[in-house]
Protein backbone atom coordinates (compact mmCIF):
# COMPACT_ATOMS: atom_id res chain seq x y z
CA UNK A 1 0.00 0.00 0.00
CA UNK A 2 3.12 2.36 0.70
CA UNK A 3 3.97 1.23 -2.85
CA UNK A 4 4.30 4.48 -5.28
CA UNK A 5 2.29 3.62 -7.78
CA UNK A 6 3.67 3.79 -11.89
CA UNK A 7 1.80 6.69 -13.59
CA UNK A 8 1.10 4.79 -16.61
CA UNK A 9 -1.33 2.73 -13.90
CA UNK A 10 -2.82 5.48 -12.46
CA UNK A 11 -5.79 5.34 -14.13
CA UNK A 12 -7.05 2.06 -14.12
CA UNK A 13 -5.87 1.89 -10.18
CA UNK A 14 -8.14 5.16 -9.39
CA UNK A 15 -11.13 3.58 -11.36
CA UNK A 16 -11.10 -0.18 -10.08
CA UNK A 17 -10.28 1.64 -6.55
CA UNK A 18 -12.73 4.14 -6.44
CA UNK A 19 -15.84 1.42 -6.85
CA UNK A 20 -14.40 -0.83 -4.81
CA UNK A 21 -13.79 1.62 -1.71
CA UNK A 22 -17.49 3.51 -2.22
CA UNK A 23 -18.90 -0.03 -2.05
CA UNK A 24 -17.21 -0.29 0.96
CA UNK A 25 -17.87 2.73 2.90
CA UNK A 26 -22.10 2.03 1.71
CA UNK A 27 -21.55 -1.18 3.28
CA UNK A 28 -20.18 0.27 6.45
CA UNK A 29 -22.61 3.01 6.67
CA UNK A 30 -25.05 0.22 6.44
CA UNK A 31 -23.92 -1.32 9.74
CA UNK A 32 -24.46 2.23 11.50
CA UNK A 33 -28.14 2.55 10.16
CA UNK A 34 -29.71 0.35 11.57
CA UNK A 35 -29.76 -2.83 13.95
CA UNK A 36 -28.67 -6.12 12.06
CA UNK A 37 -31.55 -8.49 11.86
CA UNK A 38 -30.69 -12.82 10.89
CA UNK A 39 -30.52 -11.55 6.82
CA UNK A 40 -28.27 -9.00 7.66
CA UNK A 41 -25.98 -11.05 9.30
CA UNK A 42 -26.15 -14.03 7.21
CA UNK A 43 -25.18 -11.77 4.38
CA UNK A 44 -21.79 -10.20 6.39
CA UNK A 45 -21.13 -14.38 6.64
CA UNK A 46 -21.30 -15.07 3.06
CA UNK A 47 -19.21 -12.03 1.79
CA UNK A 48 -16.71 -13.06 4.30
CA UNK A 49 -16.87 -9.49 6.12
CA UNK A 50 -14.99 -7.60 7.16
CA UNK A 51 -12.16 -9.44 5.20
CA UNK A 52 -13.52 -8.73 1.99
CA UNK A 53 -12.95 -5.16 2.35
CA UNK A 54 -10.30 -3.48 -0.16
CA UNK A 55 -8.27 -1.94 2.67
CA UNK A 56 -7.82 -4.49 5.36
CA UNK A 57 -5.65 -3.12 8.15
CA UNK A 58 -3.01 -5.39 8.91
CA UNK A 59 -1.08 -3.94 12.18
CA UNK A 60 -1.96 -1.94 15.11
CA UNK A 61 -5.77 -0.96 16.18
CA UNK A 62 -6.51 -1.47 12.85
CA UNK A 63 -5.86 -5.19 13.34
CA UNK A 64 -7.22 -5.55 16.48
CA UNK A 65 -10.67 -4.12 15.11
CA UNK A 66 -10.53 -6.53 12.49
CA UNK A 67 -10.08 -9.52 14.62
CA UNK A 68 -12.76 -8.28 17.07
CA UNK A 69 -15.09 -7.83 14.48
CA UNK A 70 -14.35 -11.76 13.38
CA UNK A 71 -14.88 -13.31 16.50
CA UNK A 72 -18.22 -11.30 16.92
CA UNK A 73 -19.53 -12.33 13.90
CA UNK A 74 -18.02 -15.73 14.08
CA UNK A 75 -20.28 -15.98 17.43
CA UNK A 76 -23.20 -15.21 15.46
CA UNK A 77 -24.42 -18.54 14.55
CA UNK A 78 -26.44 -18.39 10.89
CA UNK A 79 -29.53 -18.87 12.46
CA UNK A 80 -28.94 -16.55 15.27
CA UNK A 81 -31.94 -16.32 17.95
CA UNK A 82 -34.25 -13.63 19.12
CA UNK A 83 -32.70 -13.32 21.73
CA UNK A 84 -29.39 -12.13 20.55
CA UNK A 85 -30.83 -10.01 17.62
CA UNK A 86 -33.09 -8.20 20.81
CA UNK A 87 -29.27 -7.46 22.67
CA UNK A 88 -27.83 -6.34 19.25
CA UNK A 89 -30.98 -3.78 19.22
CA UNK A 90 -30.76 -2.79 22.23
CA UNK A 91 -27.17 -1.55 21.61
CA UNK A 92 -28.32 0.34 18.68
CA UNK A 93 -30.08 1.98 20.71
CA UNK A 94 -28.15 2.96 23.13
CA UNK A 95 -25.41 4.46 20.58
CA UNK A 96 -27.60 5.97 17.93
CA UNK A 97 -31.22 6.78 19.20
CA UNK A 98 -30.94 7.37 23.00
CA UNK A 99 -27.43 8.10 23.15
CA UNK A 100 -26.61 6.56 26.59
CA UNK A 101 -23.18 6.13 26.16
CA UNK A 102 -22.38 9.68 24.96
CA UNK A 103 -21.31 8.46 21.59
CA UNK A 104 -23.02 10.64 19.29
CA UNK A 105 -23.14 9.70 15.71
CA UNK A 106 -23.24 13.43 14.83
CA UNK A 107 -20.67 15.67 14.09
CA UNK A 108 -22.02 18.52 16.01
CA UNK A 109 -22.06 17.35 19.21
CA UNK A 110 -18.28 16.43 18.77
CA UNK A 111 -17.44 20.15 17.43
CA UNK A 112 -19.77 22.36 18.91
CA UNK A 113 -18.48 24.16 22.26
CA UNK A 114 -21.66 23.17 24.21
CA UNK A 115 -22.08 19.78 22.56
CA UNK A 116 -25.11 20.44 20.77
CA UNK A 117 -26.81 18.77 17.80
CA UNK A 118 -28.02 21.00 14.61
CA UNK A 119 -25.00 23.19 15.07
CA UNK A 120 -23.03 24.92 12.46
CA UNK A 121 -21.28 21.29 11.58
CA UNK A 122 -24.73 20.08 10.20
CA UNK A 123 -24.82 23.53 7.57
CA UNK A 124 -21.50 23.52 6.96
CA UNK A 125 -22.11 19.62 5.84
CA UNK A 126 -25.18 20.60 4.42
CA UNK A 127 -23.84 23.18 1.84
CA UNK A 128 -21.35 20.49 0.86
CA UNK A 129 -24.23 18.23 -0.03
CA UNK A 130 -26.05 20.93 -1.86
CA UNK A 131 -22.78 21.35 -3.92
CA UNK A 132 -23.09 18.20 -5.64
CA UNK A 133 -27.31 18.34 -5.98
CA UNK A 134 -27.49 16.25 -2.89
CA UNK A 135 -30.08 16.57 0.05
CA UNK A 136 -31.10 14.59 3.13
CA UNK A 137 -34.74 12.96 3.23
CA UNK A 138 -35.89 14.79 6.93
CA UNK A 139 -32.89 16.44 8.56
CA UNK A 140 -35.60 16.56 12.14
CA UNK A 141 -35.11 12.62 11.20
CA UNK A 142 -31.47 12.14 11.08
CA UNK A 143 -29.35 15.22 10.76
CA UNK A 144 -26.86 15.79 7.59
CA UNK A 145 -23.88 15.55 9.43
CA UNK A 146 -24.88 12.31 10.50
CA UNK A 147 -22.38 9.36 10.13
CA UNK A 148 -24.12 7.43 7.76
CA UNK A 149 -24.87 10.39 5.55
CA UNK A 150 -21.28 11.65 5.82
CA UNK A 151 -19.75 8.38 4.94
CA UNK A 152 -22.25 7.94 1.77
CA UNK A 153 -20.90 11.42 0.76
CA UNK A 154 -17.99 10.30 0.60
CA UNK A 155 -18.78 7.14 -1.72
CA UNK A 156 -20.65 9.35 -4.01
CA UNK A 157 -17.96 11.59 -4.25
CA UNK A 158 -15.67 8.22 -5.16
CA UNK A 159 -18.46 6.89 -7.50
CA UNK A 160 -19.06 10.39 -9.45
CA UNK A 161 -15.64 9.89 -11.50
CA UNK A 162 -11.91 9.38 -11.57
CA UNK A 163 -11.22 13.11 -11.96
CA UNK A 164 -8.20 14.06 -9.16
CA UNK A 165 -10.56 17.13 -8.67
CA UNK A 166 -13.49 15.09 -7.04
CA UNK A 167 -10.64 12.95 -5.60
CA UNK A 168 -8.92 15.67 -3.71
CA UNK A 169 -12.46 17.27 -3.01
CA UNK A 170 -13.11 13.99 -0.68
CA UNK A 171 -10.49 14.36 0.97
CA UNK A 172 -11.06 18.10 2.14
CA UNK A 173 -14.43 16.76 3.17
CA UNK A 174 -12.51 13.87 4.94
CA UNK A 175 -9.94 16.68 6.58
CA UNK A 176 -12.66 19.19 7.60
CA UNK A 177 -15.66 17.00 8.94
CA UNK A 178 -15.17 13.22 9.30
CA UNK A 179 -11.55 12.70 10.59
CA UNK A 180 -12.28 15.57 13.07
CA UNK A 181 -14.62 13.32 15.12
CA UNK A 182 -14.94 9.60 14.21
CA UNK A 183 -11.97 8.42 16.03
CA UNK A 184 -13.22 9.82 19.13
CA UNK A 185 -16.56 8.43 18.33
CA UNK A 186 -15.03 4.78 17.46
CA UNK A 187 -12.85 4.98 20.59
CA UNK A 188 -16.03 5.46 23.15
CA UNK A 189 -18.09 3.69 21.31
CA UNK A 190 -15.61 0.66 21.79
CA UNK A 191 -15.00 1.11 25.64
CA UNK A 192 -18.64 1.65 26.41
CA UNK A 193 -21.62 -0.49 24.31
CA UNK A 194 -22.58 -3.78 25.41
CA UNK A 195 -22.11 -5.82 22.12
CA UNK A 196 -18.83 -6.80 20.33
CA UNK A 197 -20.58 -6.26 17.28
CA UNK A 198 -20.85 -2.59 17.77
CA UNK A 199 -17.65 -2.32 19.32
CA UNK A 200 -15.39 -3.73 16.82
CA UNK A 201 -17.42 -1.85 13.75
CA UNK A 202 -17.48 1.65 15.27
CA UNK A 203 -13.52 0.41 15.81
CA UNK A 204 -13.45 -0.63 12.46
CA UNK A 205 -15.09 2.12 10.54
CA UNK A 206 -12.57 4.83 11.85
CA UNK A 207 -9.41 2.74 11.28
CA UNK A 208 -10.57 2.19 7.42
CA UNK A 209 -11.16 6.16 6.74
CA UNK A 210 -8.32 6.99 8.31
CA UNK A 211 -6.39 4.12 6.07
CA UNK A 212 -8.62 5.63 3.09
CA UNK A 213 -7.42 8.94 3.73
CA UNK A 214 -3.44 7.73 4.04
CA UNK A 215 -4.46 6.29 0.66
CA UNK A 216 -6.06 8.82 -0.82
CA UNK A 217 -3.00 11.71 -0.02
CA UNK A 218 -0.10 9.23 -1.98
CA UNK A 219 -2.68 8.69 -4.81
CA UNK A 220 -2.79 12.52 -4.90
CA UNK A 221 0.74 13.38 -4.06
CA UNK A 222 -0.28 15.86 -1.43
CA UNK A 223 0.34 15.09 1.98
CA UNK A 224 -2.04 15.20 4.82
CA UNK A 225 -2.46 18.41 6.72
CA UNK A 226 -2.25 18.33 10.31
CA UNK A 227 -4.25 18.23 13.31
CA UNK A 228 -3.22 21.50 13.84
CA UNK A 229 -3.33 23.01 10.30
CA UNK A 230 -7.27 21.59 9.87
CA UNK A 231 -8.35 23.56 13.03
CA UNK A 232 -6.48 26.00 12.06
CA UNK A 233 -8.60 26.40 8.68
CA UNK A 234 -11.68 25.86 10.28
CA UNK A 235 -11.69 28.32 12.63
CA UNK A 236 -14.15 31.07 12.34
CA UNK A 237 -13.05 34.14 10.42
CA UNK A 238 -12.69 37.21 12.09
CA UNK A 239 -14.31 39.99 10.90
CA UNK A 240 -13.09 43.61 11.51
CA UNK A 241 -16.51 45.73 12.26
CA UNK A 242 -15.64 49.43 11.27
CA UNK A 243 -17.10 52.05 13.71
CA UNK A 244 -19.55 54.49 12.53
CA UNK A 245 -18.46 58.15 11.94
CA UNK A 246 -19.84 60.68 14.68
CA UNK A 247 -20.38 63.76 13.55
CA UNK A 248 -20.45 66.94 16.12
CA UNK A 249 -22.96 69.63 15.44
CA UNK A 250 -21.03 72.19 13.23
CA UNK A 251 -18.39 70.54 12.64
CA UNK A 252 -17.64 67.65 9.70
CA UNK A 253 -16.21 63.96 9.72
CA UNK A 254 -12.08 64.63 10.27
CA UNK A 255 -9.94 63.86 7.27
Amino acid sequence: MNAALPKSDLPDFLNTFRIRVAEDLNLIATLHDREPDATLLRELKRIDFPFCLTLIPEIGPGAQALFLLEEALAKLSVDVDQCTLDDLAADYASIYLNHNISASPEESVWLDEDSLICQQSMFDVRTWYKTYGLEIPDWRQRPDDHLVYELQFIACLLEKDSNLKTLEQATVFMDEHLLRWLGNFGERVLGRCDTQYFASIAALTAVYCEDLRDVLAEVLEQPRPTREEIEERMKPKQTTEESPVQFMPGIGPAV
